[in-house]
């Protein structure tokens, strides 16, 4: 049967696409679609899913911060003073002074001349790179790269170039080829700190060797990092002392700042221009007051208590200990996000459901989040989940590995 609004006539249908879409509805059918899955309580390490009460291990708040009575006063008192929405962009009337607050404190941190704040980090990926790379710039990316900054490369007039992933031999030819074919623009490197699914944190160290090499600038997508890595939490350039070394670093309030929005520090000059030249910024509403509040307050509580994220790393650290002593396949993580390596996109499912109705909540990821045949269960932790958190997802774990044939 024809969907009633489906056209009849001997052009294409640009719909057809949509009405031959059934790969949810398969997954659904069997009884195992994670996605969308309303949350019915306050985010945190223990949730309300579809009436059940879950340990979380799926959310990205590594400090712990999204349910502080601190953070979530802060936005109330911003809501209250100044409103709940800017009605404008930034550009025009929607700036205000606590953006601008927000934006020196972050230059600060990052230790970077000025910052820039966009209304996602999504979309600080897609105004920067977009802005930045012209019709005879090249822009190259690790094959992992988030999808925002494939989508501003996308958007951008340059070329672009994509390297193995984490593979620094192969980012060279990549960069050779990339001056030998067009040796009047510029190259801007895109990668990473640490890749969202893996867990993994870029080589940073040759990268930026290489990249003198070629004469390329370096972008780092902090969205992961910032709160995580580094001495003092200002992410991955920070933890591998090369601060001056990287151009341009992005990153998220939607993670350690417990809010939403994101921002792009580096040299005022460079600022300026994304600032009068990125689309998504100059077209887009402004994050409102309660989220900038929020995103200072977590700033101030992230420098202020360094012991959260100590508490993160050893809450890390002990997970991927336990996973690889039961023979699990967690990749080459090396932070908070630890991935268990399953393989079949519907075996993936299956664990997730058994995990979920144990009352552990995860996030199986199938490709193209990740490459064909390596689908798996994504794991993260905070700072704030106990000993008694991580005991029953060790538990539940090992039970459904065994289950599953992952382990024996």
């Amino acid at each position: 049967m024809q969907p009633e609004n489906k056209t009849d006539t001997a052009f294409p249908d640009l719909f057809e696409k949509c009405y031959n879409y059934t790969a949810a509805k398969e997954v659904i059918e069997k009884g195992v679609y994670p996605y969308f899955r309303p949350v019915q309580s306050a985010p945190g390490d223990e949730v309300v899913i579809d009436g059940r009460k879950c340990i979380m291990v799926g959310s990205n708040n590594y400090l712990g911060l999204v349910n502080d009575p601190r953070v979530k006063e802060a936005a109330a008192d911003a809501a209250n003073r100044y409103g709940s929405g800017c009605t404008g962009s930034r550009f025009l009337n929607g700036t205000l002074d606590l953006h601008l607050e927000l934006e020196e404190r972050l230059a600060q941190f990052m230790h970077k001349e000025a910052a820039l704040i966009f209304s996602t980090g999504f979309q600080t990926n897609l105004g920067a790179i977009s802005s930045l790379v012209g019709k005879n710039d090249t822009v190259v990316l690790d094959r992992q790269d988030h999808a925002c900054i494939v989508d501003g490369a996308r958007l951008s007039h340059g070329k672009t170039l994509k390297f193995a992933h984490n593979d620094i031999e192969d980012c060279r030819r990549v960069l050779k080829i990339a001056r030998e074919s067009n040796g009047r623009g510029g190259i801007l490197v895109v990668v990473d700190g640490v890749f969202s699914m893996e867990g993994d944190i870029i080589k940073l160290p040759e990268l930026v060797e290489v990249c003198k090499e070629f004469g390329a600038r370096i972008m780092v997508d902090d969205a992961h990092s910032v709160g995580v890595l580094g001495p003092n939490g200002a992410g991955t350039a920070e933890h591998f002392d090369l601060i001056d070394e990287v151009a341009l670093t992005t990153g998220t309030f939607s993670k350690s700042f417990a809010s939403l929005g994101g921002f792009v520090a580096g040299e005022r000059t460079v600022v300026e221009f994304i600032k009068h030249s990125a689309r998504s910024l100059i077209f887009s509403a402004s994050i409102p007051p309660a989220n900038a509040a929020a995103a200072l307050k977590a700033l101030d509580i992230l420098q202020a208590e360094p012991e959260r994220r100590e508490q993160l790393w050893k809450n890390a650290n002990r997970i991927q200990r336990e996973f690889r002593a039961m023979g699990l396949n967690i990749g080459h993580t090396a932070t908070p996000i630890v991935p268990i390596v399953v393989g079949d996109d519907f075996d993936a499912f299956t664990f997730w459901k058994e995990l979920f109705e144990n009352g552990v909540f995860t996030n199986p990821v199938v490709s193209p989040a990740v490459p064909p045949g390596q689908a798996m269960i994504r794991t993260s932790y905070t700072a704030t989940h106990t000993d008694e958190h991580l005991d029953r997802v060790v538990e539940l774990v090992e039970k459904v590995s065994r289950s599953q044939g992952l382990i024996s």
